[in-house]
């Protein structure tokens, strides 16, 4: 009986693995594509939708009231760069994120971690959290201005309760999935809990502490529009409401795509702190 050797079966498997899966670049599943194509399709996403924009703001199907064009929202964005204004309300929008949503993370990264790796915190806590989740946070803002008045503190604990929840039960989902066998390894080479939740379990997890981040900060951002939208005096939100009333819609698409762009960045310096504190996820 002839046996095939070696050389043939690994031709005959690549033949087979060829049919079954023909090879292709865009359509691979968890393979990295060339850099080329990656920035192509990067500039595609970017450039498509302002080329719609573009043309169907020129092209006179919509009353420039409701669909400014580019070049009406570029002159706004300049106009209202020279009042000194906008800086002002960029100002004060980033800092009331910033007071909620790290407010948030002080009390959500340790209590997470606690929640998920003992099962007795988990069982005290994740009742009342799992129901007070489900409840939108913009509807504690009568409670909040009837409690704090209108001032900053009102708005700061509206991203604060409308984060910490959040937080707090994606990082207890990363904890509770860490391999046992590495805690019993710790135990075994000596270890205590404290070592075993500040040199195993931390991190073991801070790249989900660092991506459960990225996600809600984009809630934070959400929040803190709802909050200027009723009251304040400054800020994205309110600029906005001031252009609604003025029907200056320029200056409302201006307001939309500076929080866009400062939400990218934002987006971009957790990424780039996950790269510098987490290389081995990449």
């Amino acid at each position: 009986m002839n046996f095939p050797n070696p050389k043939e079966m690994n031709n005959f498997e690549v033949e087979l693995a060829e049919k079954i899966l023909p090879p292709t670049v865009f359509w691979r599943i968890l393979d990295e594509i060339p850099p080329a194509l990656t920035w192509s399709l990067m500039a595609v996403s970017i450039i498509t939708p302002m080329f719609i924009w573009w043309l169907v703001a020129n092209s006179g199907w919509v009353e420039p009231l409701f669909l400014p064009t580019p070049e009406q929202v570029w002159a706004s964005l300049w106009d209202m760069a020279m009042s000194e204004h906008l800086f002002q309300d960029i100002l004060a929008s980033l800092w009331r994120v910033s007071g909620g949503f790290l407010l948030a993370a002080i009390i959500s990264v340790p209590l997470g971690i606690l929640m998920g790796a003992m099962r007795s915190i988990r069982a005290l806590f994740e009742p009342i959290i799992a129901i007070i989740r489900y409840m939108p946070a913009t509807a504690f803002t009568p409670l909040l201005i009837l409690y704090f008045g209108i001032g900053e503190l009102p708005k700061i604990l509206l991203i604060f309760i409308g984060t910490l929840f959040f937080n707090t039960l994606m990082i207890m989902d990363a904890v509770k999935f860490i391999p046992k066998e590495l805690v019993e390894t710790t135990y075994t080479l000596g270890g205590n809990r404290i070592q075993v939740i500040l040199q195993v379990i931390c991190p073991y997890v801070l790249p989900n502490i660092i991506d459960a981040c990225r996600v809600n900060i984009a809630a934070a951002w959400n929040l803190v529009i709802v909050s200027e939208l009723v009251a304040a005096t400054e800020g994205l939100g309110h600029r906005i409401i001031i252009a609604q009333k003025f029907l200056k819609t320029e200056e409302i698409f201006v307001c939309l795509i500076l929080i866009g762009l400062i939400g990218f960045t934002i987006d971009q310096i957790f990424r780039f702190c996950l790269r510098c504190t987490c290389p081995w996820v990449e």
